[in-house]
């Protein structure tokens, strides 16, 4: 049977069709359309929406399985010619022109200035985006090489007399110019270079057998589920109310991370088996719904440390890592404006006390998010993934009958006990919540533009912890979340292996390895939070400034 073949889409085709609302992008040289099962795909449809305009082979192959891959053929409907220029997705603000508009190929919006366009949906156009463009910030790249990294970009000159949208831009340009001055520049021989060297090193991951997970590690991981579990309903048998909690707690906090596994389909890598297991994890063990976390957590991958789109940085108005936050950025994932409000402004004064208090609590906002997906039925309701909403709707009642009648209402004898149960059982998991901020709040949140590279912008937005070998268990593989988001498939067991191969490859490529320890990491993050505030204070000194110059008081009333 001969192949099929394919038209050749020029780049002002491929935009035409976007432009007319197609969800179109480029894998391995093919043009897809991913508009038919855009309702159906399992990791939902923002996902894919930041795709589109791209070339998505580097993350299609980091999330998918071969299989999935090959299902993606169905939908080709062209090929391209050459080294494709990326554009930036509509959902991030890209702009196109429909065909019938004619004239010359639109230049290429991926030329515009390195943010631009991505700002441009949650905010006015400033000076700083919308008059340099990618070259010329590239030439500041090598002017700010000699600019130490640690400079503060806060501490800009002649604050008082900036209002409060230069100053942000301010911050906003000198966090991009560090970034540029060290990381790779992002011309396209460096960063195709970065790609042919990461693709390589995934085949010879695979050729180690690092994505053959480890069947026996699990049976130590199913042993701890069952010592803790069971130590939990014997502790509360024997009234010992507070033991009991803890080590329930510790059994919900040690279940995430085989949860995460099964998400990842890194356990059997089968899609529905591993489904299965993940939703009996998270929902019938745990009261959370894998569904909306796959959902959730593919956008994070994709969109790593973007305030506008990545949902595991937008805790607006408790935490804020970014200054740009204060712009009361519209979030494309929750499709609602994080406002900067009076709350946010309080909150975000104290975040570097606060964020520890806050991340005790951070099991109740999750309980809150599942069921939020679940009832209004946010994920595919068609599709291989049809069956999940139900299959986790009955996890849930199976949760809340075990758990809220069986534990806290039947086995526990007064509500003060009830009460503190409920608290302790949850709080014990805070760490978890703590692992994961702690990858990603002290990295870059800059946006570099859509010319950079899969890899490198992983890089650039993630850290791993050191730990030694025996405490992996603790870390549950969340301590190599470099490595994990450069392979998000790779089972966890296998991470420590392949750290030495992903740092080897950071010094081929000259991108920063960052690896910190616990407590140093912890330190960066509230390092982080704790310069966040100070830049909102600024901004707020800037604003009163501002208000009591035009004030009628002091005599420039217009």
């Amino acid at each position: 049977m001969a192949e099929k073949t394919y038209p050749l889409l020029s780049r002002r085709q491929i935009e035409g069709l976007i432009a007319d609302g197609r969800s179109i992008f480029i894998l391995d040289q093919y043009v897809v359309k991913a508009d038919p099962w855009l309702q159906y795909h399992p990791g939902g449809d923002k996902a894919i929406l930041h795709m589109v305009g791209r070339d998505a082979t580097d993350e299609v192959t980091a999330l998918h399985s071969p299989e999935a891959r090959q299902q993606m053929n169905r939908y080709r409907i062209g090929k391209i010619e050459g080294r494709w220029t990326n554009f930036t997705p509509p959902i991030q603000g890209g702009k196109f022109r429909p065909l019938s508009e004619g004239g010359a190929e639109l230049e290429d919006n991926a030329t515009e200035s390195v943010s631009s366009s991505s700002h441009s949906s949650s905010r006015a156009s400033s000076p700083l985006f919308d008059d340099d463009n990618a070259e010329s910030t590239l030439r500041k790249r090598h002017a700010n090489n000699d600019r130490p990294a640690s400079a503060s970009v806060s501490s800009a000159p002649s604050v008082e007399v900036e209002d409060g949208m230069s100053f942000l831009d301010t911050l906003t340009k000198g966090n991009i110019d560090l970034d540029l001055a060290k990381y790779p520049p992002l011309d396209f021989a460096t960063q195709d270079s970065i790609v042919s060297k990461y693709r390589l090193l995934n085949q010879r991951m695979k050729d180690e057998g690092l994505y053959k997970c480890n069947y026996g590690a699990y049976a130590i991981e199913i042993t701890r589920y069952s010592i803790l579990f069971a130590s939990s309903f014997l502790f509360l048998h024997w009234g010992w109310y507070v033991l009991s909690a803890v080590c329930l707690g510790a059994f919900w906090h040690q279940l995430v991370f085989s949860a995460h596994d099964a998400g990842h389909m890194g356990i059997t890598h089968d899609f529905h088996t591993d489904s299965i297991i993940g939703i009996v994890i998270a929902d019938f063990l745990g009261g959370l719904s894998l569904g909306w976390w796959k959902r959730n957590h593919n956008v994070h991958h994709i969109v790593t440390n973007s305030p506008e789109h990545d949902p595991d940085i937008e805790h607006m108005p408790f935490l804020a890592v970014s200054h740009r936050l204060f712009q009361s950025l519209r979030s494309t994932f929750y499709d609602r404006v994080m406002e900067y409000d009076a709350a946010a402004k309080i909150f975000l004064r104290i975040q570097a006390y606060s964020y520890y208090p806050v991340l005790l609590l951070g099991r109740f906002n999750l309980y809150r998010l599942s069921w939020e997906y679940l009832l209004k039925g946010q994920g595919p309701r068609k599709g291989p993934a049809w069956w999940h909403r139900w299959f986790e709707i009955a996890g849930q009642i199976f949760f809340w009958t075990w758990f809220g009648y069986g534990v806290i209402y039947k086995s526990l004898p007064t509500n003060r006990d009830r009460f503190v149960f409920l608290m302790i059982s949850h709080m014990v998991t805070m760490p978890v919540h703590a692992q994961i901020c702690l990858s990603h709040f002290a990295m870059s949140t800059s946006d570099l533009g859509p010319h950079e590279s899969f890899p490198q912008k992983m890089l650039r937005t993630t850290m791993d912890i050191d730990c030694p070998q025996w405490l992996d268990f603790f870390h549950g593989g969340l301590q190599f979340q470099v490595i994990h988001h450069l392979y998000p498939r790779m089972p966890r067991h296998n991470l420590r292996r392949a750290q030495k191969l992903v740092q080897d490859f950071c010094n081929e490529v000259g991108i920063p390895y960052a690896l910190y320890g616990f407590v140093d990491g912890n330190k960066q993050v509230v390092g982080t939070l704790a310069e966040v505030s100070r830049q909102a204070a600024i901004l707020a000194k800037c604003q009163q400034v501002i208000s009591e110059s035009d004030s009628p008081i002091h005599g420039h009333s217009h």
